[in-house]
């Protein structure tokens, strides 16, 4: 049986418009809002070492935003060997994503590596845990890999979507999906959460949330906020949730 998807919403590019300028708008905490009350289950950021889109700021502002929200989710991202340990001692989010990006990436393109990554996660897993904070490893969708996210303790793995976003619409789609359906599929059988994310958007999402078991969130920033652009963040928020809702149909 199918769960609900939940649909969180990653902020990165409003906060990498507003500071192209000195004016603080677009604001990042207006726009959680507008999705949150168009029904988005929780917020994402990826607070990047160099503050190239969310700041050390936003995260607190977001944070304090999130506590009117019960119920909603807020999901921190990133490194946790750079600087993200550091927001989740001081906000402690339901949920913090560890990614394995070095400083300088455009953007997140791997995960985690077992057993190679396993020793130096496991105490940094453990210790949010112990906050009370759900880990999710960002991973790439190798079945193999998963009971041994598990054994490092972690509670979820975020599968790195591009590699389906890119075969969409090519002969190598079904091929994808079904990487991605038996690594969702594996991570179940070891007793781990699946969230899924990255170029993720309202083409490919219902297809990939119809073929892939169990994903319990999505994470989508990049594709919603450039929708938000034409259609607004309370009509892309529900395009959105209809795609989640489209796959039970």
């Amino acid at each position: 049986m199918k769960i609900k998807t939940a649909l969180s919403v990653n902020v990165n590019k409003v906060a990498l418009v507003r500071n192209t300028r000195h004016l603080g708008i677009p604001s990042v905490t207006r726009a959680a809002t507008q999705c949150l009350q168009a029904g988005a289950h929780g917020i994402t950021v990826h607070p990047r070492p160099d503050e190239r889109h969310i700041r050390a700021q936003d995260v607190f502002d977001l944070a304090t935003l999130m506590q009117d929200w019960p119920g909603r989710e807020f999901n921190i991202e990133g490194n946790p060997f750079h600087n993200l340990m550091d927001f989740i001692r001081q906000v402690r989010p339901q949920q913090a994503t560890f990614v394995p990006d070095s400083e300088g990436q455009f953007t997140s393109d791997h995960g985690w590596s077992f057993p190679a990554d396993a020793e130096r996660l496991r105490p940094l897993i453990a210790e949010c845990r112990a906050l009370g904070v759900r880990v999710s490893l960002f991973m790439d969708p190798v079945p193999e890999q998963m009971a041994l996210a598990k054994a490092a303790g972690a509670d979820r793995v975020e599968l790195y979507t591009e590699p389906y976003a890119a075969a969409w619409g090519h002969a190598s789609q079904a091929v994808q999906l079904q990487r991605y359906a038996a690594a969702a599929q594996a991570a179940l059988d070891a007793g781990l959460g699946v969230n899924a994310g990255h170029d993720l958007n309202r083409d490919n999402l219902t297809e990939f949330l119809r073929q892939v078991p169990g994903v319990a969130e999505v994470s989508i920033g990049h594709a919603l906020i450039a929708d938000a652009l034409e259609l607004g963040y309370t009509e892309t928020v529900k395009a959105y949730l209809r795609c989640i809702d489209e796959v039970g149909q």
